[in-house]
């Protein structure tokens, strides 16, 4: 297990047709060899879960991946309404290349590549 530092960006659509560099999320997670979420190192540990939304033309946002009834969810205040539902979450490989969709908000669904895959400075080196 390694708590990871995760960067996705939009990937190309109708809305974004070169993808865009200034619109996706930070996230810090713990990840499994095959790139998943490592659910049994977060469960004791899920406020470093974390999540920094950039978005050209928006101010940016701070929050929590978080696992609550329902599936996982970007929360930026608990049962907001700004909480961005995120299927298959658990699925999903965060590797280079890879693609990952969050729903946000009452807003429609985009798909962002992963881009960038490092180890999160402070957090790599602790054990689940």
């Amino acid at each position: 297990m390694t708590w990871t530092r995760i960067r996705i960006e939009v990937a190309r659509s109708h809305d974004f047709p070169e993808g865009s560099t200034r619109h996706g999320y930070e996230m810090v997670l713990p990840l499994l060899p095959d790139g998943r979420i490592d659910e049994k190192t977060l469960k004791p540990a899920p406020e470093l879960a974390t999540v920094h939304r950039f978005w050209e033309g928006e101010g940016d946002a701070v929050g929590q991946i978080r696992h609550q009834r329902g599936g996982w969810l970007i929360t930026y205040e608990p049962g907001g309404p700004e909480d961005e539902p995120l299927h298959r979450f658990p699925e999903h490989k965060f590797r280079l290349g890879e693609y990952v969709s969050v729903r946000e908000g009452a807003h429609a669904e985009h798909a962002f590549k992963v881009v960038s895959v490092r180890p999160a400075p402070g957090l790599a080196a602790q054990k689940g």
